[in-house]
């Protein structure tokens, strides 16, 4: 959106020492959104698997790894998504995070079709899953009767691109049962999302 100041002071201050103060500028107007725009709500449809990085009240990060159904990262609008929890080994890293430090990562990448990825970044809170059902009835029924303990429902801050010229092409094996360096615009991926456009025609 017009006016919004994208990116830390950390970063900002690097650009300033690093000279890239412009380059940074032209992918925050160009990029970088604060919602989700119709081409990444498609993408976040499609995809089956995330990786999530959080960190405590004291800086302490996590980066874990989520996967499911395509849909399993649900939609609620524009500015919100969701993904489910399930009884896992106890520990809680990434909720216990969320906790103290409602600060969440979000990076999705579609290794086998277009090469692209998809940065969210926002707050996150923990909902029970019968309180999100009752405002969002569209959520995913239980699968081979697994229901979530909990979802874990994300404000959406930042959405941008993630350029393809390093995301490996892999094929997907096939499984019986599962179980729950260029500057080329066009190389590396150039306005796959459509936010150019979209801001230069607003």
């Amino acid at each position: 959106m017009p006016g919004t100041r994208y990116g830390s002071d950390g970063e900002r201050e690097l650009q300033m020492r690093c000279g890239t103060r412009d380059r940074a500028e032209r992918f925050y107007s160009d990029q970088v959104l604060d919602r989700l725009n119709p081409r990444m709500i498609d993408f976040v449809r499609r995809m089956d698997m995330a990786f999530i990085a959080t960190a405590d009240r004291h800086g302490e990060c996590d980066a874990s790894f989520r996967a499911g159904k395509p849909g399993f990262l649900h939609i609620v609008d524009e500015r919100t998504i969701a993904y489910p929890e399930y009884r896992g080994n106890g520990v809680l890293a990434s909720l216990g995070n969320i906790v103290d430090n409602p600060h969440i990562g979000i990076l999705l990448i579609d290794f086998v079709e277009d090469l692209i990825g998809l940065h969210i970044n926002g707050t996150a809170r923990i909902v029970a899953d019968s309180v999100l059902r009752r405002g969002v009835p569209d959520l995913p029924p239980a699968e081979r009767g697994r229901v979530a303990d909990r979802w874990v429902v994300v404000d959406v801050e930042e959405a941008y691109i993630h350029c393809r010229k390093h995301i490996p092409h892999l094929v997907p094996a096939r499984r019986e049962t599962r179980q729950w360096g260029t500057d080329s615009v066009r190389a590396k991926g150039g306005d796959y999302f459509g936010v150019k456009s979209a801001i230069s025609g607003s």
